[in-house]
């Protein structure tokens, strides 16, 4: 095997997944040590490299490797600068390696311990903590959800790694919806169904990441159904994350909407800026990251998008320190970050809207902007006008425009429309809520 030539061949397909400037700040300086049998040794800048790319593409490197070498590939890193003993404890790196044998991968750091508690998270916390001390028998299932980045992935996570270190011999699954959804196209092209309800009908506790992404795809839906019926009979633990409450989830089936609400749903809100503040303090120790307060202060207000942001931020600005010997201060961030504060300060305009409120209820823009009037075209529309309203200083005439010509009176019955559905109608109010805090920066 041409080492060099398969290593190239990796990073022209990492390039195509992550795009060009997130693979030339963490991917191209990685180097290819050493490639025997199986085993791939690559040689990171500093640890806050291998960090990033652990929490954000685990996977990553090693599909390229499958691609690439036609093969299987165990991937391990090496620090240029510092031993990897300094950053991943002992016991992580056992829980990891014992887990990994029998074919569960949960991220280690992923651990109650490094979640940080606050009042908008206070609630799941407890929730996740009751589920990892009495499986099957309180809140089964534990339907959890809450906006990109704000930490689902990180809860469920730290449930099964609470139950691996108590439970050595629980039978833990955690998997995305995605992978989920790729098991059962395999098992029903290879013919091998009887193996996929052996593995998910058969575990103490199952994890479902990313629920709504099984939305339109019909013998997923279907296979899950039987599998939660299945392990809910037998009082085997269920806990599942999604980006929005049962009800909100379109094309996936009312029976499977009502299993979800059988059990205990929990939400998790945006962290105030104290939580945020909190979580850079927490992360900044446990990697030994110089942040004075007065940057802590500056990241927690200027990162409005959501905590995993706000937690990579830390580690480019960590990672780029580390390399060039600049401290860690606001010009640094300025320059690194730059990017991101430029898009905290776009304004929010018609189009920007209109795509989020389009993707969430699953409509095509033309429609949005067409004389059609089915219910399933003119909820969404009232919505998007209302926001427009309330977002930009647009005016009636110039919102009607930008939907298709309407009119004023019709952007202002839009309007009093939906401000009657929010205040009469709690969840519609918090899904209105949502969208906005979804688009304003």
């Amino acid at each position: 095997m041409d080492i060099g030539n398969t290593w190239k061949d990796c990073l022209d397909f990492i390039e195509k997944k992550v795009g060009k400037s997130t693979y030339d700040l963490w991917f191209k300086p990685i180097k290819l040590v050493e490639l025997k049998d199986n085993d791939a040794l690559l040689s990171v800048p500093n640890r806050f490299f291998r960090e990033w790319i652990e929490d954000n593409y685990p996977r990553l490197i090693s599909d390229a490797f499958e691609w690439a070498a036609k093969d299987n590939i165990n991937v391990q890193f090496k620090i240029d600068q510092e031993p990897a003993a300094d950053y991943v404890s002992v016991v992580t790196q056992t829980r990891k390696t014992r887990l990994a044998v029998k074919g569960i991968f949960l991220n280690p750091k992923y651990t109650f311990d490094t979640f940080v508690v606050g009042p908008s998270n206070q609630f799941v916390h407890a929730a996740a903590l009751a589920v990892s001390d009495s499986l099957g028998k309180t809140y089964n299932p534990l339907f959890i959800y809450g906006d990109v980045g704000l930490g689902k992935t990180h809860i469920i996570t730290a449930i099964g790694n609470k139950i691996a270190d108590t439970l050595p011999n629980a039978n833990i699954i955690y998997v995305s919806s995605e992978q989920f959804t790729n098991e059962v196209v395999s098992a029903i092209r290879h013919e091998k169904m009887s193996d996929l309800k052996e593995k998910y009908r058969t575990v103490d506790i199952l994890l479902l990441d990313d629920v709504q992404f099984i939305a339109n795809k019909t013998q997923t839906q279907v296979e899950f159904f039987h599998t939660f019926n299945a392990l809910y009979e037998k009082q085997k633990q269920i806990v599942i994350s999604s980006d929005r409450p049962p009800k909100e989830l379109s094309d996936i089936t009312d029976r499977l909407k009502s299993r979800f609400t059988m059990g205990l749903i929990a939400d998790i809100q945006p962290p105030s800026v104290e939580l945020k503040m909190a979580i850079l303090q927490k992360k900044a120790e446990t990697h030994k990251i110089i942040l004075p307060d007065d940057m802590v202060y500056f990241l927690a207000t200027k990162v409005k998008s959501n905590i995993r942001e706000l937690e990579g931020c830390l580690i480019k600005l960590a990672a780029h320190s580390n390399l060039t010997g600049r401290p860690i201060n606001v010009s640094l961030a300025k320059d690194v970050l730059k990017d991101i504060f430029t898009d905290e300060s776009k304004p929010v305009t018609t189009d920007s809207i209109q795509k989020v409120v389009c993707e969430y209820f699953g409509v095509k823009l033309p429609d949005l902007k067409s004389k059609k009037r089915t219910k399933e075209i003119a909820l969404p529309r009232q919505i998007a006008m209302y926001i427009t309203k309330k977002l930009t200083g647009l005016s009636l005439g110039d919102i009607g425009k930008a939907f298709g010509g309407k009119d004023h009176a019709t952007v202002i019955y839009a309007c009093k429309q939906i401000e009657a559905k929010m205040e009469k109608d709690e969840e519609f109010n918090k899904m209105a809520e949502y969208l906005i805090n979804k688009i304003k920066p």
